[in-house]
Formats: C-alpha cells, structure tokens, sequence
C-alpha cells in the first residue's frame, strides 16, 4: 500500500460524516468512536493533502475539494458493495419490516422493489403504509426496520432528496375565491400540515379547516368534491387537480426532506443491509 491509496474504511467515514452532517453522527453510522472518526478522516485528508471538511461552523460544511470526492467515494463504496452482492445476493435470507407514507410509495418505493426483489428473492419484505408520523416512532422503537419518511428533524436518518409540496384545488369548484379559505390537512403532529399553515399566516391569509384526516386517499376526496384545497407533496398530486399558486393567491410551501430512517436494532442484518444500501443508491441518484 502506497500513502496515496484510499482506504473503504476512510471513505466509508467521510460519506457518513457528510450524510450525518456531524462527526458523532457518523459514529453511531459506522459503529466506531467518534475519535476514531475522526482519526479516518484526518488519514483521508492527509492521504490527499487537502482539507474535505470543514470543522468551523456548527454543521459540517464539505469544501471545494470535499464536494468533488464525494461523488468518486460514493460510486467506489457502491461498487464494492454491488460486487459482494452480485456474489451473494441469492444466499441471503431474512425479513425487512418496511415503511412507506402513501405519498412516496408507487413514485420511489416501487422502482426500487423492481431492483431489489429478483436479486434477493430469499429477503421477505413486509410493508406498512403509514404517514411519516406513524412510522417515525415505530422505527425508532424497533417496530420497523426501515422507513421512508419526511424527516422531522436534520439528524433522522439519511437524507436521500427534496420532495416539493404543492397546493391543489379543483378548478370546478375555485374555492381559492373564498375567504377564508376552506383546507383539507393531515393529522396536528403532520408537517405537511404545519407547512400549510405556516404558509397562510406568512401571507396573513385567513383559513378554515374544513377537512381532517391521515389519508392521501382522503385528502384528495376532499379537494375533488369541492371542500378545500390541500398541500400535498407534488409526487401524490392526480394530474386532474390544479396546481394553485401566486395567481391564486397561494404562497410557496417548503419542500420535505425525504430521508431513509434506520432501526437501530436492525443494525448488522444482512438483509436489511442490502435494501437500505439500495434505497439510497436508487433514489439518491433518481433524486
């Protein structure tokens, strides 16, 4: 091995320190201390003669030269990954518990279950379908393996893309005319729900709820029958409904960050190894 060489384990430390965004973060990824975190990304920093990261500010920021390895680090840890894979994907067994908001499920989910299942068809996937709000607690308290969620905090999971939302209505029914205006939202804890309203009152729009529930299924009854308009994550929007805007008199609503959160119990199963490996290189690259 010459200095120059760049080791799995250095790399494996720097893409979890940038997907963390935090060095104790990216311990708790890679199950080392966050010393010795630190010690792989000083080796890798020294290995190129460069600072990747910069340590300054409270979130770790990647500088100029960290930017453009992450991209190289990225496919040479997938490549590594893909060729133990191809030698043993049919060898393994297991069941991953998955979770899947209605929102995300037939746009990302399905493309990556298309990937996933004739390369490890001895891997039993049992799906839940659920708000992000639901799943959340369940993975954290084991009940899940997996999750795709709108994260509700920087640190959950790892951040795969951003999802828009977008205001819908009917042009049938125009209730955007209306003040206050009728909405349809998610359950109180829903962030897609506190987006919606923080929007309004950012704008002083006056509103009403008029419709309440946890279903996408529902939310879209509700707009398609002429009782509100609603904020959805533009990925679930039916392409009959009207997507409302400045000419409505709607503000832009902040877009979700979709992440893959991890039980940490799951941790070292094989199984779940390989569908968590596949939902980010998927999806990361779709995003």
């Amino acid at each position: 091995m010459t200095p120059h060489d760049l080791q799995l384990d250095w790399l494996k430390c720097f893409v979890a320190v940038v997907d963390a965004g935090s060095l104790a973060g990216a311990a708790t990824e890679v199950h080392r201390s966050q010393s010795a975190v630190s010690m792989q990304l000083k080796k890798l920093e020294s290995a190129l003669d460069c600072r990747l990261v910069d340590r300054g500010s409270r979130r770790l920021q990647l500088t100029a030269e960290g930017q453009t390895l992450l991209g190289f680090a990225r496919s040479m840890l997938d490549l590594h990954k893909e060729a133990h894979a191809a030698i043993r994907g049919d060898d393994v067994k297991g069941r991953v518990r998955l979770g899947v908001p209605d929102d995300y499920a037939a746009r990302y989910l399905t493309p990556v279950l298309k990937r996933f299942a004739p390369r490890y068809s001895g891997i039993e996937i049992e799906l839940t379908c659920e708000q992000s709000t639901a799943l959340i607690p369940r993975v954290r308290e084991g009940n899940l393996d997996l999750a795709l969620v709108s994260r509700d905090h920087p640190r959950r999971g790892t951040l795969l893309f951003h999802e828009p939302m977008v205001w819908v209505g009917s042009a049938q029914f125009a209730l955007w005319q209306r003040d206050p205006l009728p909405i349809a939202v998610y359950e109180e804890a829903s962030l897609a729900r506190r987006g919606a309203i923080h929007c309004l009152a950012q704008q002083g729009r006056r509103y009403k709820i008029v419709y309440n529930s946890s279903s996408l299924a529902g939310q879209i009854a509700a707009v398609e029958s002429g009782l509100a308009v609603a904020a959805l994550t533009h990925c679930s929007r039916p392409q009959h409904l009207e997507v409302l805007g400045s000419e409505q008199g709607l503000g832009p609503l902040d877009p979700m960050e979709v992440a893959v959160y991890r039980s940490r119990e799951s941790r070292g199963e094989q199984a779940v190894d390989m569908l968590h490996r596949l939902l980010v290189q998927t999806l990361r690259s779709a995003a």
